[in-house]
C-alpha cells in the first residue's frame, strides 16, 4: 500500500489525525527532505524511519519502493508542504505502484492552490493549474498560449521571480486584468494582495517579496463577451 499524506503548507496544526496515525503506522515515510520531514514528525513525537525521495532520484528509487510496496510493505510519500504530486514529487511513485498493483490512496488534506484561489475572489468554479512557468526555455510561448484561457489560471511563483512574472503576464494579457498574489499561506504573514497585474507588479516591487506565492489570474473575458463588449462601446 501506498499512501500519499498531504502536510502542512504553514501552520503545523494543518494537518489530519489519520495522516499522524499513518505517519506513525507504516512501515516507512518517503520524504522530499528528511530535514523538513523530520521537523514535523518531532514535533508530533513521532519516531518512524524517513528515507529520502525527491526530483534527483526518484527516477532511480520509484521502482525500488514499488517492488517493496508490492511484496508487502506499507509506504507512506510525504514532501516538504501540500499534497505529492503537485508541483512536488510523486507521479513517478505513483506510476510505478499502479502498474506493480500496488493499493494507492491519497489522503484529503493540505495544498497551497485551494485557499489561494477560493480566497481571490475570482471565479473558481472551472480553473487551469498552472504551476511553475518555466524559468527560461518555453516561458514566452507558454505565456502567449494561455492568452486566451478563459478559466481562472493558478500559478506557483517563488519571491525572486514573482515582480518578473506579474510584468510579463501584464504585458501579454493586458495590464487591468484582474490578479490576487497569496503568500506565507496559513502562516503569521499570510497575505492575500487584490488588484490588476499592473498594480500588483508595482506592489511587489515597491514591497520586498518574501515567502512562496500563489498567483491567481483572471481568465480571457469569452469571444461572446468579447463582441458584446465592442457593441457596446460602439453604441
Amino acid at each position: 500500500m501506498l499512501y500519499l499524506v498531504p502536510t502542512p503548507v504553514g501552520n503545523l496544526e494543518d494537518i489530519t489525525l489519520r495522516a499522524l496515525r499513518l505517519l506513525k503506522d507504516c512501515d516507512l515515510i518517503l520524504a522530499e527532505d528528511t530535514r523538513t520531514s523530520g521537523m514535523l514528525l518531532k514535533h508530533y513525537e513521532i519516531s518512524n524511519r524517513l528515507v529520502s525521495h525527491h526530483k534527483f532520484n526518484e527516477h532511480a528509487t520509484a521502482e525500488q519502493f514499488a517492488a517493496r510496496m508490492a511484496a508487502g510493505e506499507t509506504m507512506a510519500l510525504i514532501t516538504d508542504a501540500g499534497t505529492p504530486g503537485i508541483s512536488d514529487p510523486g507521479f513517478l511513485l505513483v506510476r510505478a505502484c499502479v502498474e506493480r498493483g500496488v493499493e494507492v490512496q491519497c489522503l484529503p488534506g493540505a495544498t497551497a492552490f485551494v485557499p489561494a484561489l477560493v480566497a481571490s475572489g475570482l471565479p473558481c468554479e472551472r480553473f487551469t493549474f498552472e504551476g511553475f512557468l518555466p524559468q527560461k526555455k518555453g516561458r514566452t510561448t507558454r505565456i502567449a498560449q494561455l492568452t486566451t484561457e478563459e478559466r481562472t489560471m493558478i500559478f506557483y511563483e517563488s519571491p525572486h521571480r514573482i515582480v518578473k512574472t506579474l510584468t510579463q503576464l501584464a504585458e501579454a494579457f493586458g495590464a487591468e486584468r484582474r490578479a490576487s498574489v497569496a503568500r506565507e499561506i496559513s502562516k503569521l504573514h499570510e497575505e492575500n494582495a487584490r488588484g490588476t497585474l499592473s498594480e500588483l507588479a508595482t506592489y511587489f516591487t515597491d514591497k520586498e517579496p518574501r515567502g512562496e506565492f500563489v498567483l491567481i489570474v483572471e481568465g480571457a473575458p469569452s469571444a461572446k463577451k468579447q463582441k458584446r463588449d465592442q457593441r457596446e462601446r460602439s453604441e
